[in-house]
């Protein structure tokens, strides 16, 4: 499972928060150091716990949090701009969690798996998802379903990591809020094109094997496990909802739908 987790959260890493940092129009040098600081972390995944290891994970870390500043820079608190920070934040987390677990300790109440657990849902759901839920909201201002969309992902993905801490019931509260939420992004999504209509099926599958997972962890009762949830919801979110639709989104030239907009005085260059 180990190998499995890693290789999805390299993916994330090296293809998929590159994508999306291009569709918020990042600072350049931020999209062109951004391999500078996610090839470290990507290769700490791969070596023992240790001090090496957490040397490579703090880089990482040191570019998520310039990626993270960005959020503070955005105007308003509507839905969209609540999705958007959230994805903005959300690597700085996970390379947090990160640095954490390639220490070898672990965290408060959870344990150094535990947070290697947190990693794959830190980088698809609260980055991706977040981003593609901002995304669609910036698409549809005036839908109600694309609001719901864009509060409830960002929120969903928040509690979950909340429930890591705190306990499966929580956990499991997460899970369905997000889980609405992303009904609500396939739905919105299912349009022209063949990445769109793909990464919409896989979702509609995949967010229930995350909720029916969180009931088991929640209820102790039986269930799957861990490494068939990875091979299974991990593997199809990363190729299907994130590869696929941030891939859909850049080929329908969707990049600028989520900018600032440069408010009076403020030149377009000045924006996050």
């Amino acid at each position: 499972m180990t190998i499995l987790v890693n290789l999805i959260v390299t993916l994330g890493m090296l293809v998929i928060l590159p994508l999306g940092l291009r569709l918020l129009h990042l600072p350049a040098a931020v999209r062109t150091f951004w391999p500078l600081a996610a090839v470290p972390g990507a290769i700490s995944l791969w070596l023992p716990r240790g001090a090496t290891a957490a040397g490579l994970a703090a880089a990482y870390l040191a570019m998520t949090l310039i990626v993270a500043f960005q959020a503070g820079r955005r105007s308003g608190w509507n839905p969209r701009e609540l999705a958007v920070r959230t994805a903005l934040v959300s690597p700085a987390v996970a390379a947090a969690a990160l640095l954490v677990e390639r220490t070898g300790v672990g965290l408060f109440a959870v344990d150094v798996e535990g947070l290697a657990r947190a990693l794959p849902q830190l980088h698809y759901a609260g980055f991706t998802a977040a981003l593609v839920a901002g995304l669609i909201h910036r698409t549809d201002q005036d839908s109600t379903a694309a609001r719901i969309a864009a509060l409830t992902v960002p929120i969903g993905a928040e509690t979950i990591l909340i429930g890591y801490f705190v306990g499966g019931h929580l956990e499991l509260v997460g899970a369905l809020v997000l889980t609405t939420g992303m009904w609500f992004v396939g739905w919105l999504m299912w349009r022209d094109g063949f990445l769109f209509k793909l990464s919409s099926a896989v979702l509609a599958a995949t967010v229930l094997l995350a909720v029916l997972w969180a009931a088991g962890e929640a209820f102790g009762t039986p269930g799957f496990g861990l490494t068939w949830l990875t091979a299974t919801h991990g593997v199809a979110t990363a190729l299907g909802l994130a590869l696929c639709g941030l891939l859909a989104w850049k080929r329908n030239n969707e990049a600028d739908l989520v900018a600032v907009r440069p408010q009076r005085g403020v030149q377009p260059a000045e924006r996050a």
